[in-house]
């Protein structure tokens, strides 16, 4: 009885991993190439500095009193989980080209002026994936709710957004 369930749960162990490996992470090629930029410098250069203070803190001797290789190591194991989570977005990435075809609908790429109709003021915002949305720059996820509402409509549309501070509404102004 205690084997089925095992195999069982490791099952849905499995299932899970390979939903969570299907997983497509939209970004624009820039954002691409900067992964990968860090991928390669974190290979080399960061991951022989690390190596070098281990070999250093080594040195000193015995090391189950030795601070400096326990920070040495926990710094390398930071350093293979951000590799591991690197490569996993490369893998998984779906590079998005900015929006050039002109439908006259919002999509991943546009850059979309938006006037809030409560507070009668005009924002700029461009639609990106979620590795590279930063709101204080203007640069929002298609996965948003904000962002996600703006996708598929086009100039003159009206949206309502719901927020966690309550209904928002905008109108479409301008699509580039």
């Amino acid at each position: 009885m205690f084997i089925v369930r095992s195999i069982s749960y490791f099952e849905r162990v499995s299932s899970v991993a390979k939903e969570v490996r299907e997983v497509k992470y939209k970004m624009s090629p820039e954002r691409y190439k900067q992964i990968v930029d860090e991928l390669e410098y974190l290979q080399t250069v960061r991951e022989r500095e690390i190596a070098d203070q281990i070999r250093e803190a080594r040195s000193f001797g015995d090391l189950s009193e030795n601070s400096e290789y326990d920070e040495a190591k926990t710094e390398q194991g930071k350093l293979y989980s951000r590799i591991a989570e690197l490569k996993n977005l490369i893998e998984n990435a779906e590079i998005i080209e900015d929006a050039k075809e002109n439908t006259g609908k919002i999509m991943m790429g546009s850059e979309v002026t938006v006037r809030d109709l409560d507070l009668n003021e005009e924002q700029v915002f461009k639609i990106v994936g979620s590795q590279e949305a930063n709101p204080l720059q203007g640069r929002i996820s298609d996965e948003s709710p904000f962002g996600a509402a703006l996708i598929g409509h086009k100039k003159g549309d009206r949206i309502t957004v719901q927020a966690p501070s309550g209904t928002l509404n905008f109108e479409i102004i301008d699509i580039r």
